[in-house]
């Protein structure tokens, strides 16, 4: 099976202080247990990780540091790590997207779709991805 990480998953992976940090590195444990598993990353969720880790910590985690906080989760996953190309275009949405704040959800929703993958989040509101438990 194939996992797109969705902005959510690789924030609360990162940081051992993210309240959902348990949860999910227990999923990428198991996960990475099952034979063919793979996951997956894009540019938009690997920037948000960027983008939400200097957020969260006021300025003071710079994109060096983040930079090798991601590199070093993603070297964890070794093979079974892939960067996914975003070969998908931004003007078409499915039914459920109605907000602009929705859009980068269906975006990745489709990215997933279109390479055989499962989008994987904590967000209950994107229909149809896995919402890692």
């Amino acid at each position: 099976m194939k996992y797109l990480l969705d902005v959510n998953v690789l924030v609360a992976w990162g940081w051992a202080n993210h309240a959902d940090h348990a949860r999910v590195t227990q999923w990428i444990s198991r996960m990475k247990q099952s034979p063919g598993t793979l996951f997956l990353t894009s540019a938009i969720p690997e920037l948000g990780f960027h983008r939400v880790s200097g957020h969260r910590s006021a300025g003071q985690v710079p994109p060096e540091e983040s930079g090798r906080i991601l590199s070093g989760m993603l070297l964890a996953l070794g093979k079974q790590h892939l960067f996914l190309a975003d070969d998908r275009n931004a003007t078409q949405w499915p039914a459920w997207c109605r907000t602009a704040a929705q859009t980068t959800d269906a975006h990745l929703m489709a990215l997933a779709q279109a390479h055989g993958a499962e989008l994987a989040t904590l967000d209950q509101g994107i229909p149809g991805a896995l919402l890692i438990s």
